[in-house]
Parts: C-alpha cells; sequence; structure tokens
C-alpha cells in the first residue's frame, strides 16, 4: 500500500474498564471496520499496546464515517466507553504480512504524533485544511451523543442505511424514539456533511 489513510486511538480511561469490558470496547472498534470495509478495499486492523488499535485503509474519503461509526459503537455501550482518534493520511509501507505494528512512512508517523498530543476522547486529523476543519465539527456534534443517540446513529451510518423503521425495530424503540434521538445527535447535518466528504476526488 502506498498512499493510504491511518487511523490510531486508544480507550480513554482503560483502566477503569474490566477486562472483559475492554475486550467488548475493542470488538466494537473492529465491528465498525468490519461494517464499513467496502468489498475488495485494502483495509487492516491491529490492536496493539493493551487498549489501542490502528487502522490503515485505501479509500480516504471514507474516513470521516468510520471514525464517528467507532464512536457510535462504543458510545452505544455506556458514557464510559470513549477513545482518542488520530486520522492521518499520507504514503506509507506495510509489509506483506500486513501488521501494522511494522508499517513505516508519513501516514503512521503523523497518525501516531497527533495521538499523543490528544487529550480527552478526541477526533481529530493531521491535515488543518478544509477536511481537518470538518473533522473537528464532526468531532464536536457527536462528543455530546448519549448513548441512546449513539444507538440510534450507528446504523445510520453504515454504507446502506436501513429505514427509520427497520432501525427502530432492530434497536427495540418506537420509529417516534428513534427520529427524536437521530435530531438530537444532528443526523440529517452529519450525513450531509459526510456525503460532501466522500465526494472530494
Amino acid at each position: 500500500m502506498s498512499l493510504t489513510c491511518v487511523l490510531t486511538g486508544d480507550l480513554v480511561a482503560s483502566s477503569r474498564l474490566t477486562g472483559a469490558d475492554l475486550a467488548n470496547a475493542l470488538e466494537r472498534i473492529e465491528h465498525a471496520f468490519t461494517t464499513l470495509r467496502p468489498a475488495g478495499a485494502q483495509w487492516l486492523f491491529a490492536r496493539n499496546r493493551g487498549d489501542g488499535w490502528q487502522i490503515a485503509m485505501d479509500t480516504p474519503p471514507l474516513q470521516a464515517r468510520l471514525a464517528l461509526l467507532i464512536r457510535a459503537e462504543l458510545r452505544s455501550l455506556g458514557a464510559e466507553y470513549e477513545t482518542r482518534i488520530a486520522i492521518a493520511q499520507g504514503r506509507a509501507t506495510i509489509p506483506e504480512s500486513g501488521d501494522l505494528n511494522s508499517a513505516l512512512g508519513p501516514a503512521f508517523t503523523a497518525s501516531g504524533q497527533l495521538l499523543d498530543t490528544l487529550e480527552g476522547p478526541r477526533i481529530a486529523h493531521a491535515e488543518r485544511g478544509a477536511l481537518g476543519a470538518a473533522l473537528r465539527l464532526l468531532d464536536h456534534l457527536s462528543e455530546g451523543w448519549t448513548p441512546a443517540q449513539a444507538r440510534a446513529m450507528a446504523p445510520m451510518l453504515h454504507p446502506d442505511p436501513p429505514t427509520q423503521t427497520a432501525a427502530a425495530r432492530a434497536i427495540g424503540i418506537t420509529r417516534q424514539s428513534l427520529a427524536q434521538a437521530l435530531g438530537g445527535a444532528a443526523h440529517d447535518a452529519i450525513i450531509e456533511a459526510l456525503a460532501m466528504i466522500e465526494a472530494i476526488p
């Protein structure tokens, strides 16, 4: 992989979680990765440093959606489940084995360095242009999601989202409750912003 996007993260206050809770949280992150990965795309996922994780992807337009889906999956478990997410894109060299812990290149360096500067649950981008600004606003909109709002948002962030009726049924709430949760989570603005980001060549 020569040109890629890297998301590096770790769980916030992971020492407060039990071993089972920590495993569950990392499984939710991997579930978001698996759910969003396009067929045939080269996406790699790795866990590291106990509570850390990393993703490399060859479809950068999906980076913002993936970051928000990770936040939604974690927050749906409870308000205490948080992760920092540092995103960078650029050139990278990944071994044929796919081992991200042995990967090199500017994208991995920038993502790791950015993570070291983040305090608390943040989604941030190493790029300081329009994309970085958009990620900052999306982070702000989503950082206040309640667990109920996160559960409502998670399926709607999928590449082929269900109808609100189907989503409400799957979650076990009324369609009215789902619509209320989506409204409070800024669903319409977020989905529109993601569509604009993903349309950038």
